[in-house]
């Protein structure tokens, strides 16, 4: 099925990467959206997420503002990662398919932080193969910073002069929703109908 291909393509082995970001969990509490919650993070889930000003792929200035109208799984990653960012972004969109299928709209939004390499062509060309909705975003060192500072996300570039140079990065997708923000985060463990039972799951419940 020609929706899988980006699956298929980026069926690398995955790669478990360390850091949490700072986050620590605990098992799920009672509450707003406890029916559908795996794990409840420290601070709550109004500690994650806030104000951001990046660049979409196609060049255009956006902040969380324009993203506070729809569901959106955001990711943090870069395009010349080896293995662990394709096959992450490539799980988040067979989960935004299938949940299309079910008939919920959901938007798969890439952030790189790789400002040294990731250019507004290379990552319009990386988004479009892995979901045509995919939205891809990146900006200067210091607000790629902010940005990852909102989401408790960790990267670190390795010293080194080879110009394929690895970033070290977490590898949480965050879940936002329109009136809530942040709700929910998914490990690299989840598997696509997992992670859109899940998400069905929040959208009903919002």
């Amino acid at each position: 099925m020609l929706r899988r291909y980006s699956i298929m393509a980026a069926g690398f082995l995955a790669l478990v990467l360390g850091g949490l970001g700072g986050m620590v969990f605990f098992a799920p509490e009672d509450g707003e959206f406890a029916q559908c919650r795996e794990t409840s993070i420290a601070g709550g889930s109004g500690a994650i997420g806030g104000p951001f000003t990046l660049t979409d792929h196609t060049g255009q200035q956006v902040t969380e503002a324009d993203f506070a109208d729809r569901p959106v799984l955001l990711y943090f990653g870069y395009t010349f990662c080896p293995d662990v960012c394709p096959y992450d972004l490539a799980r988040n969109a067979e989960a935004v398919y299938t949940l299309a299928e079910q008939g919920y709209d959901v938007t798969p939004v890439f952030i790189s932080v790789d400002h040294g390499r990731d250019t507004l062509e290379g990552l319009a060309e990386f988004v479009s193969f892995m979901h045509p909705n995919m939205v891809g975003l990146t900006g200067t060192e210091q607000q790629l910073r902010d940005a990852a500072r909102a989401y408790r996300a960790y990267y670190a570039v390795q010293e080194t002069e080879d110009e394929f140079y690895l970033i070290d990065h977490t590898t949480f997708t965050y879940l936002n929703l329109p009136g809530h923000g942040f709700v929910e985060l998914f490990r690299r463990e989840a598997t696509p109908d997992q992670m859109a039972d899940r998400i069905a799951c929040f959208i009903d419940n919002a």
